[in-house]
């Protein structure tokens, strides 16, 4: 007899739709088949359609170090109740994960305060870490960021977003030679380097012409940090990335000359791979009046022919996946100046409800949505099939969704510690029903039931 059975629903992968029963025990997939069984719990769905849980390779849960803004018990528990199990946290929290021991101490912090399962992104710093690259992977880093064209404190490694030469403990920016040598050392790791593809200096250049100029509205803001900044980085990192054999990945991809300097490295074989985001997915430069400083992120949010772009590159496995960026900030200090208040939003929770509406609409179907939010990341970060996937053997991490009910995105409903995205007051056709981590369900009627007991996820190194 089966722990727990799933029956009667629709079951997705990234290929095809086939009605049948999941049954599982220990945490796994134990069986899929249309035949009725024995378990010991059985879960009807009829009229539902089963996924394998979602895997967000891009959050910043602020934990520890941050925790006014965000903790991992709240944005884990909006990972659970937005449908995914598997969350990859980035490693600039303080202290930032830098090292082994950084590595371990917090993994094992996260041990009781994770709703979901996790995986733990370690920092390149070049030389200041260079020595300590081998040893994180060993340790179980899922990769490594490289924040290209942020300063540092040189006391605490913590990242200076806005910086000045005149700062006291900085350490500046890696110029393109420190770059390179960076590539080389995370290139012999064999770990993927992801990058935030904005070149600080042009940025810096063009925010002080705008600033200049007296203008601070959001046009003013691509502007300074403009289409070329991101083509720019991304020109460079593919560049260093062929000389060196380093497996790049561009985080947040926002232009369309990004998209298209991808594709035409992949073509002639390089090793770059990258995603997008929700928020650039589904907000334009034209919401701005509508959604005001909620909206502002970096890489920002741009033009209708950016977005189109991003969803062009999807279709056509440009763009490999989509993640959220959830990086929240105290609602208090997402008021003011545009060029004053933080960059980052909620999206963890918003993620998938925002893609099952495209199925609803019958712009994308929901095989597609299980490649770009399950299957893919999973595959690239080697973590499939144990991840993202209903087979016999893989982790039971599976969403129930119910395409005809109708929900709304609303900032009060939220369960980051700062409730505040970009989508509030947007209608969504299809609604998350529940969740399970490992066969358990973590997740019921838009909440989270249980205590936490999500773990720590490694990939499996090669020999």
């Amino acid at each position: 007899m089966y722990k727990l059975g799933i029956v009667n629903g629709h079951i997705v992968s990234g290929k095809e739709i086939r009605k049948a029963n999941l049954y599982i025990q220990d945490g796994k997939i134990a069986i899929v088949t249309t035949e009725f069984l024995e378990a010991t719990e059985i879960y009807n769905a009829e009229g539902l359609h089963i996924i394998p849980g979602c895997l967000d390779v891009h959050c910043h849960f602020r934990d520890p170090g941050y925790i006014d803004k965000e903790d991992m018990l709240h944005g884990t528990r909006a990972a659970a109740v937005g449908g995914v199990t598997t969350v990859f946290d980035m490693p600039n929290t303080n202290p930032p994960v830098r090292d082994a021991q950084s590595f371990r101490e917090k993994a094992a912090y996260f041990s009781d305060r994770a709703y979901v399962d996790f995986a733990l992104w370690g920092l390149a710093l070049g030389k200041m870490n260079s020595s300590k690259l081998a040893e994180m992977v060993e340790a179980g880093a899922i990769a490594f960021k490289f924040f290209w064209g942020y300063a540092l404190n040189s006391k605490t490694y913590e990242l200076i977003y806005n910086y000045k030469p005149d700062m006291p403990d900085l350490i500046a920016p890696l110029n393109n030679g420190e770059v390179y040598e960076l590539f080389e050392e995370v290139a012999r790791t064999g770990a993927l380097l992801a990058i935030h593809a904005e070149d600080h200096v042009l940025v810096r250049t063009l925010t002080e012409r705008v600033l200049k100029s007296g203008r601070r509205d959001y046009s003013a803001l691509l502007e300074a940090r403009s289409n070329l900044a991101e083509e720019v980085a991304i020109a460079t990192a593919i560049a260093f990335s062929k000389v060196t054999g380093a497996r790049l990945h561009i985080a947040h991809i926002s232009t369309h000359e990004g998209v298209e300097l991808v594709k035409e490295a992949q073509k002639k074989g390089i090793s770059v791979t990258t995603e997008t985001c929700s928020h650039h997915l589904f907000l334009d430069s034209s919401d701005y009046d509508r959604v005001g400083p909620a909206m502002k992120v970096y890489p920002p949010v741009r033009g209708k022919c950016d977005r189109q772009a991003l969803w062009s590159g999807l279709q056509e496995g440009t763009v490999a996946l989509v993640c959220s960026d959830h990086a929240p900030h105290k609602l208090t200090d997402k008021k003011g100046d545009l060029f004053t208040v933080p960059a980052g939003m909620c999206d963890v929770e918003t993620m998938l409800p925002l893609m099952i509406n495209e199925v609803s609409r019958g712009a994308i179907t929901l095989p597609f949505v299980v490649q770009k939010l399950v299957e893919n990341p999973a595959k690239l970060f080697n973590l499939y099939p144990q991840k993202g996937s209903l087979e016999i053997g893989s982790d039971a991490d599976i969403v129930l969704i119910d395409l005809t009910k109708e929900t709304e995105i609303r900032n009060e409903k939220l369960h980051s510690k700062q409730p505040l995205t970009g989508f509030h007051g947007t209608f969504i056709k299809g609604c998350l029903v529940a969740t399970f981590l490992r066969g358990r369900q973590i997740v019921k009627d838009g909440e989270v039931i249980g205590e936490p007991q999500g773990k720590l996820v490694k990939p499996p190194r090669q020999s």
